[in-house]
């Protein structure tokens, strides 16, 4: 019921930048946070950034200082500025979704196919 589109992944030399960026569709509730994971090969998925509802934000220490998150409600939009990209940035970047239509409601959590970035040193 809701479909997640990435874009904005690509190769770049280190210390470079790339935005990537996330929009849904479908049935969007409106208690909800949309973020970045990502995975490189032989690691887990771990946070990049989360933005709620409210516009909390949560970042992973490993790229503090380096990534902005936003989100634009209108466009139901979710964006990743990232800057002073590291080889070690290098990964399959996935956007996600959790939501839950009443304060009370269970979570449901949504996927994109996930976008490539690869940081050359």
């Amino acid at each position: 019921q809701v479909q997640l589109v990435e874009t904005g992944g690509g190769f770049v030399q280190a210390g470079g930048s790339l935005r990537l960026s996330c929009a849904a569709s479908g049935s969007l509730w409106r208690f909800y946070s949309m973020g970045w994971y990502r995975q490189a090969p032989g690691k887990q998925r771990e946070l990049v950034a989360v933005i709620t509802d409210g516009d909390k934000i949560t970042y992973d220490e490993s790229v503090e200082g380096r990534c902005t998150i936003s989100r634009d409600t209108d466009k139901n939009t979710v964006s990743l500025q990232m800057i002073s990209l590291k080889p070690e940035d290098t990964a399959v970047y996935f956007c996600n979704r959790r939501q839950r239509e009443f304060y009370w409601s269970q979570w449901y959590d949504y996927w994109g196919q996930g976008t490539q970035v690869t940081v050359s040193s």
